[in-house]
């Protein structure tokens, strides 16, 4: 979390629900997405307002973006104060994680390409996930070798 010098509403929600959610985006969702960090009032809702929709999975409290193909859940556990820049980092227990089976490759890795997973940098600009190599366990002073 950004320094708490302004009412930071995740902030705010997380510490009053004891719960929240990771959403993965994807180039369809990352305006949307990004439009979520605008100053909204406390009264509206940023589902809403940046055309996301909100959903409810089993019993889990807080509710995921239906247009997420990755949903994970999870409780709050702690948070720790960074000194260097008054920033806090949440830690939270994994409760639930959703993710189509198909995204799911035949090693068992996650195929973040598949889903058409974006990274972030910085607070504003956004990259597509491209696998560009697997490799094999590294050991010292052997070459790194490709598996895939």
């Amino acid at each position: 979390m950004r320094p708490l010098a302004v009412d930071r509403h995740t902030y705010s929600n997380i510490k009053e629900n004891g719960y929240f959610t990771i959403n993965q985006v994807s180039s369809k969702i990352h305006q949307q997405a990004h439009q979520t960090s605008a100053k909204f009032p406390n009264d509206v809702s940023e589902f809403e307002a940046c055309g996301l929709t909100e959903t409810y999975i089993d019993d889990f409290p807080v509710p995921f973006v239906k247009e997420s193909r990755i949903q994970i859940g999870l409780s709050f556990q702690e948070e720790n104060l960074i000194k260097a820049n008054n920033t806090i980092l949440m830690v939270g227990k994994i409760e639930k994680i959703i993710l189509p089976d198909e995204a799911i490759d035949t090693k068992g890795d996650i195929d973040l390409e598949a889903l058409d997973a974006m990274s972030v940098g910085g607070l504003d600009t956004y990259y597509i996930c491209k696998r560009i190599g697997r490799y094999g366990y590294a050991r010292v002073g052997e070459e790194v070798k490709k598996v895939e």
